[in-house]
């Protein structure tokens, strides 16, 4: 089969001066993509900046023979979410694909944590996410094609210590997908997400040896084919890492069903067959789980 291209398409890639967004965009750029490269160059938790880190990544894309442009304003408003949206449109003239990539971490067991270590943490992976892709939504609207990927995370969809916050941040990025894929159909809008594990600035304190195994470039093939106009999968979350890639869904049980009368006594004694995995539906959308409704309700 032929290889995927991505010949005049045009990508913005959030936070990607370092670590995945990078290597997504050296990966899409080396395949035909014309990528905006964003990154406003922060440190970890998100202080500072450094306007230098987008431009390194655009002359090493531009080195071996791709076309890209910096782009420094941040996610975390509204007016910088137009600006790197007007970047793609002042240097290609559209845009197909956003990658929602953009992150920092502020990790504190819950009973430490503060408005400060929520907040901006909310507004660069959640409302980030919100800042760039809406701009970029009309257009594609417009155009009748988009692709969008959002970088959820393990720690939203099972938990992790310490990552309330970040946690949140990524499992609504997940709700953020869904609707996406659901409102983008006719339009040939397709969303996923993806919970990716790989040894970056943001999880070397984490890993430890286990690093060595999971270096950001295996992420890529992933985002690559989910940003081609060939995939048709939209409002799915795939795990990724260390050449692994798997599908996570959240599923439905058949349950336990008393129209009458249903009593908390009738949920206790009832409760092996509301959580009885057997049989378990993904609903792809809020109709087809209601439909399970209607359907046990009859």
């Amino acid at each position: 089969m032929a290889d995927l291209g991505f010949d005049g398409r045009v990508a913005i890639i959030t936070g990607a001066g370092g670590g995945l967004g990078k290597q997504h965009a050296l990966m899409m750029a080396a395949r035909g993509a014309l990528i905006v490269v964003n990154d406003l160059g922060g440190a970890v938790d998100g202080s500072g900046s450094d306007k230098g880190a987008a431009q390194l990544a655009v002359d090493e894309i531009v080195a071996a023979g791709g076309e890209a442009v910096a782009n420094t304003d941040s996610v975390a408003t509204p007016e910088g979410g137009e600006a790197i949206v007007q970047s793609a449109i002042d240097a290609f003239g559209k845009v197909d694909i956003v990658i929602n990539n953009a992150g920092i971490l502020r990790d504190k067991s819950f009973h430490n944590m503060t408005p400060d270590l929520v907040d901006p943490v909310l507004d660069v992976h959640l409302r980030g996410a919100f800042n760039v892709t809406g701009p970029a939504w009309k257009l594609m609207r417009d155009q009748g094609y988009g692709r969008i990927v959002s970088t959820s995370s393990a720690a939203g969809i099972f938990g992790n210590f310490g990552q309330a916050n970040y946690g949140a941040a990524k499992m609504g990025l997940v709700g953020f997908t869904n609707v996406l894929a659901v409102e983008g159909a006719k339009y040939n809008i397709k969303a996923n997400a993806i919970a990716p594990l790989a040894f970056t600035r943001m999880t070397e304190d984490l890993l430890g040896p286990l690093g060595d195994k999971l270096q950001p470039e295996l992420v890529s093939p992933l985002v690559t084919y989910l940003a081609h106009e060939s995939c048709e999968s939209s409002g799915r979350i795939y795990s990724v890492g260390g050449g692994r890639v798997a599908e996570v869904f959240i599923a439905e049980c058949p349950g336990y069903t008393h129209t009458d009368d249903l009593t908390p006594e009738r949920v206790r004694d009832n409760w092996d067959q509301i959580t009885d995995q057997t049989g378990y539906q993904v609903p792809p959308s809020i109709a087809e789980e209601t439909a399970m409704f209607l359907e046990a309700l009859q």
